[in-house]
């Protein structure tokens, strides 16, 4: 059967697929469309399977809101390339996979994979981009938060995405104080809400490092503690470092902060064995205890958002839970999503200069 132009223009529309591709599918399959259409997919299939193991750690973020602005959605899409991530098909792509996201039952990316999409499904239109763009792209997760009010906060054009939910009255006042949230989200990236999110396993897991922490850098421990293990030093460290110790033990003016620089490594690393030695003595010592509790609030307050440092408070001093209370003491949060693109990925190092000269070349 012969193939007119008035076929490969019908299949491009319905496929998306380049021309010639579309006349030589249409070729193998005698001008059966469906077949062609078949042809095309299987194709397009193989292509995406040779492309499959190339790194993808680029891409979107995209975030979209169900009508009644009580249910948002958030979902990233990896490229291998910014380029590709700029282009409009790719933004169109993620921008739909956004939408459809709100209705999703859950975050498994199989069964979002799964969900019907522009006349197929989306794995589908995956591989049919992955064939006509020609890059590895993955849909790497969604997630979906539902609330009184929400806000949602997109930065880097596309780089990190952020969705805010909590109870309290939708107003603009509010919308706007949950905006200002996600930005602080976007920058300070904290680990939690507040700390009743974080369990006693977990709790426990954070003393125990920053008390193995402590003893491992034993020049910041309070200083009768650090005096204490430098009175035992005689006979571990090398004659050097203890005649160096000596001098500097004799000069009234001498700041000990800088001890460390006049040291030796191997003196060093042989003082934190007297410290990890000392265990049982140093942890039972209430100056330390308070140090290892002064470290472990420090972090707390980095990591859980309501204790932040509200990035916009005019005193410096504001936490984030603080800030809430001046717009709205009954705002209460109650899920904040961060996606980054790429983020734990591990990204392969490009010499993009000799990746240009090898296809030239080749």
């Amino acid at each position: 059967m012969a193939v007119t132009a008035k076929m490969v223009k019908e299949l491009r529309d319905m496929t998306g697929s380049g021309m010639m591709d579309c006349k030589k599918a249409l070729v193998e399959a005698d001008g059966d469309m469906d077949k062609a259409v078949e042809i095309l997919k299987e194709k397009g299939l193989a292509k995406a399977e040779k492309k499959a193991g190339r790194i993808a750690a680029m891409g979107l973020v995209k975030t979209a809101f169900s009508e009644d602005g009580k249910s948002a959605a958030i979902v990233e899409v990896n490229s291998e390339t910014d380029f590709v991530a700029k282009n409009d098909e790719f933004i169109g792509f993620v921008d739909g996979l956004a939408k459809l996201a709100l209705d999703a039952e859950n975050n498994d990316i199989e069964a979002f994979k799964a969900m019907p999409y522009e006349g197929a499904t989306v794995g589908d239109a995956l591989t049919a981009l992955i064939a006509k763009i020609g890059e590895n792209m993955s849909v790497r997760r969604i997630d979906k938060a539902s609330g009184e009010v929400l806000a949602s906060y997109i930065h880097g054009g596309g780089n990190i995405g952020v969705i805010v939910a909590a109870d309290g009255a939708d107003n603009d006042e509010n919308k706007t104080a949950l905006k200002n949230i996600a930005m602080q989200v976007a920058a300070m990236n904290p680990q939690y809400v507040s700390r009743d999110e974080i369990s006693d396993d977990e709790m426990a897991s954070i003393r125990k490092i920053t008390l193995e922490s402590a003893l491992n850098d034993p020049f910041t421990l309070p200083k009768p503690i650090l005096n204490g293990l430098l009175d035992k030093v005689h006979g571990v460290w090398g004659e050097e470092d203890t005649a160096i110790l000596a001098e500097k033990r004799a000069d009234k003016k001498f700041n000990f902060n800088y001890l460390p620089n006049f040291l030796s490594e191997e003196a060093k690393t042989k003082l934190a064995g007297l410290a990890v030695a000392a265990k049982e003595e140093i942890v039972d010592n209430k100056i330390f205890k308070g140090l290892v509790e002064g470290r472990v609030s420090k972090q707390l307050k980095e990591s859980c958002l309501l204790d932040q440092t509200y990035v916009r408070a005019e005193d410096g001093k504001q936490t984030v839970a603080q800030y809430l209370g001046t717009v709205d003491k009954d705002l209460k949060l109650t899920k904040v999503i961060r996606f980054e693109v790429g983020e734990g990925i591990e990204k392969k190092e490009e010499d993009f200069a000799a990746e240009v000269a090898a296809q030239i070349k080749g």
